[in-house]
């Protein structure tokens, strides 16, 4: 996973997405404030199954898996991802480590990356 940065914008961040081929799903994070509303916020922009649950081991079943999408590279971008880190910085924590465990361990040939912007 790639690390927030500062000097990039979501929309370069899914120019530069859409460059190399992948697809981007923008997770607009600015009144993500909660654990349960990010985890649904990126359930909705991954059009997660309606059987997927809604905790960090369904977050990472899903994002390892990926198997109702296309093939290929599929890149979740962040933006005020910095919301969630201050209300509740525990959950940032947790949610940002489930993106990085996810990122090394595809299991159906979808590759799945993150990238974390602040605007």
């Amino acid at each position: 996973m790639e690390q927030p940065s500062a000097d990039v914008t979501a929309r370069e961040a899914v120019d530069e997405v859409e460059q190399r081929g992948a697809v981007a799903h923008v997770l607009d994070g600015a009144d993500l404030v909660s654990k349960r509303t990010t985890l649904d916020g990126i359930a909705a922009v991954l059009n997660f199954p309606e059987w997927a649950g809604r905790n960090l081991d369904a977050l990472y079943d899903c994002l390892t898996d990926l198997s109702w999408l296309p093939e290929g590279e599929h890149v979740l971008v962040w933006s005020g991802f910095q919301t969630l880190a201050e209300h509740d910085p525990k959950a940032f924590s947790r949610i940002n480590a489930v993106l990085r465990d996810a990122v090394e361990h595809p299991i159906c040939g979808r590759q799945f990356t993150a990238v974390l912007t602040r605007s």
